[in-house]
């Protein structure tokens, strides 16, 4: 078997969450001038922002349920804490290519990122909800390919 651990870090995901907001907020203010306020995420929305990252945790331990041997508490608390990131330890088949490693991490670095736009889209930005909670499911199961897939295998010569 082979371990993978993998850190999400928290920080990062909101970074991009805000990036993404805004840019779209931006680009929905030429039809509509209230987008802006509405979709862009602030520092109020955090909490809110909160709750759709520990269900975007629930979801990705739910999925990877069969192959963690650790997974990093998400505590339930009314505050905010953005050094609780996730962090996932997985026992892969052996024949598991390593390699995939650093996309195995952004595929799932991305499904957080989706994941938060989709659900913060669900209250702010309805149109766009569905293409990131398909974009998210997209992620997800990328991450599900890459973590089962099996290096072919190879022929050992023997040695004369």
């Amino acid at each position: 078997m082979i371990d993978v651990t993998l850190t999400i870090e928290k920080k990062l995901v909101y970074e991009e969450v805000a990036k993404t907001t805004n840019f779209t907020g931006r680009k929905e203010a030429d039809a509509d001038e209230k987008a802006f306020d509405r979709i862009a995420t602030t520092d109020a929305d955090m909490l809110m922002l909160e709750r759709f990252w520990n269900e975007c945790c629930n979801e990705a331990t739910d999925r990877l349920k069969d192959l963690i041997t650790h997974v990093s508490e998400q505590p339930i608390s009314n505050g905010l804490n953005l050094d609780a990131n996730y962090e996932v330890s997985l026992s892969l088949s052996g024949s598991y290519d390593t390699s995939l490693n650093d996309s195995l991490k952004g595929n799932l670095f991305s499904f957080f990122v989706a994941g938060v736009i989709c659900k913060w889209y669900r209250f702010a930005n309805k149109q766009g909800a569905e293409d990131y909670a398909n974009e998210a499911n997209m992620l997800m199961d990328s991450v599900m390919s890459k973590v089962y897939y099996r290096k072919k295998p190879k022929r050992v010569i023997p040695q004369q």
